[in-house]
C-alpha cells in the first residue's frame, strides 16, 4: 500500500462479490463514491479529513481498486447503484450525506431514483449523469475487449498512464499516477480494466436523465472548470436538471479536481456538509 492510502479492512458480501469498505471517524453519516477508473483511494486525503468531524464511509465498486474483480461478474452501472442502495442497508444507513465523483454520480443517482436509497444530501463532482459520455477509447475497447486484455504487462501500462494522464488538468505525480494505476497492472487487474470499459452504456443514464427534475433533496455540483473528460458545460445543464441545485465551478481543475485543485474542493465540501448537517441535525441520519 503507498504513502498515505487507505486501508479497506471490512467486506460486504453481495451476489458473489467481496466489497471493500472502510469506516472512520464519528460524527454524521457521509458517503464518498468512487468512479472510473479510479478507487476509495482518490478520496482518502478527503475522508480522513473529513473524519475529524464525521463518520465516513469510503468502498471500492465491485471490479475496482481492493474489491473482487471476478470475470463472470457484470460491474456495469446498473449492477453498481442495486448494490449501493443494499450497500446502505447493510450500513445501517438510512440517510446519509453522499459525495460521488464521476461514474458515482450515475451510481447514486440510480440507487436513490430506481432503488429506493434516501439521502440527506448529494454531492455530485465531475459525474457521469447525462448523455453523451463515453469517449472513442471506450468504443474501441468494446469492440475489441480481449484484444487489450491480452496486451503486453508493459503496452497496457503505457496505455493506461497515459489515459489516466489526461484526467488531470496540472499533471500527476509519481506517486499520484502509481495510486491510480496500481490496482489495474497485474493480470487480474489489467483484465478487470477494459471489462468494466466493455460494459460501459449510456442507456445506464438514459434511464434516470429525465427524473433528474424529481429529485426533493439538497444538491450540489461541483466542476473543474478544465475537465476535458466531462466538459463543464455538463455541470450547468445538470444543475439547471436538479431543482433547487447549487453549482460551484472551481478554476485550473480538470476531471481529477481531488488532486488539481485539493484545497478548493474541500472547502466547498466541508461548507456543504456543515451546512446540511446543520439543517438535520448534529446526529444525522444514523449510522
Amino acid at each position: 500500500m503507498g504513502l498515505g492510502e487507505l486501508e479497506l479492512s471490512r467486506t460486504f458480501e453481495w451476489r458473489g462479490r467481496s466489497v471493500a469498505w472502510e469506516r472512520l471517524g464519528e460524527g454524521a453519516p457521509v458517503v464518498l463514491c468512487h468512479g472510473t477508473p479510479w478507487s476509495a483511494q482518490l478520496w482518502a486525503p478527503f475522508a480522513r479529513a473529513l473524519s475529524e468531524e464525521f463518520t465516513v464511509h469510503v468502498w471500492d465498486m465491485p471490479g475496482y481498486g481492493g474489491s473482487s474483480k471476478d470475470p463472470g461478474h457484470a460491474v456495469d452501472l446498473g449492477t453498481q447503484g442495486e448494490l449501493f442502495a443494499d450497500l446502505l442497508t447493510h450500513w445501517g444507513l438510512t440517510a446519509p450525506h453522499v459525495i460521488a465523483h464521476d461514474y458515482g454520480g450515475a451510481v447514486s443517482l440510480r440507487a436513490k431514483l430506481l432503488h429506493g436509497a434516501e439521502y440527506a444530501s448529494l454531492a455530485l463532482v465531475d459525474v457521469v449523469a447525462l448523455r453523451p459520455w463515453g469517449s472513442e477509447f471506450f468504443r474501441l475497447v468494446a469492440e475489441n475487449a480481449e484484444v487489450f486484455q491480452a496486451q503486453p504487462p508493459t503496452v497496457h501500462r503505457g496505455a493506461l498512464e497515459s489515459y489516466i494522464g489526461t484526467a488531470s488538468h496540472r499533471g500527476l505525480t509519481g506517486a499520484q499516477l502509481a495510486t491510480l494505476t496500481g490496482p489495474w497492472l497485474d493480470e487480474e487487474g489489467q483484465r478487470a480494466f477494459y471489462r468494466q470499459i466493455a460494459e460501459a452504456d449510456v442507456r445506464y443514464t438514459d434511464e434516470i436523465q429525465d427524473r433528474y427534475p424529481e429529485l426533493a433533496l439538497p444538491v450540489k455540483v461541483i466542476w473543474g472548470a478544465d475537465d476535458t473528460w466531462i466538459p463543464v458545460d455538463r455541470a450547468e445543464q445538470l444543475a439547471d436538471a436538479i431543482p433547487g441545485s447549487l453549482l460551484d465551478v472551481i478554476p485550473d481543475a480538470g476531471h481529477l479536481i481531488q488532486y488539481d485543485a485539493p484545497v478548493e474542493l474541500a472547502f466547498s465540501l466541508h461548507r456543504w456538509l456543515t451546512a446540511e448537517v446543520g439543517r438535520w441535525g448534529p446526529a444525522g441520519s444514523g449510522r
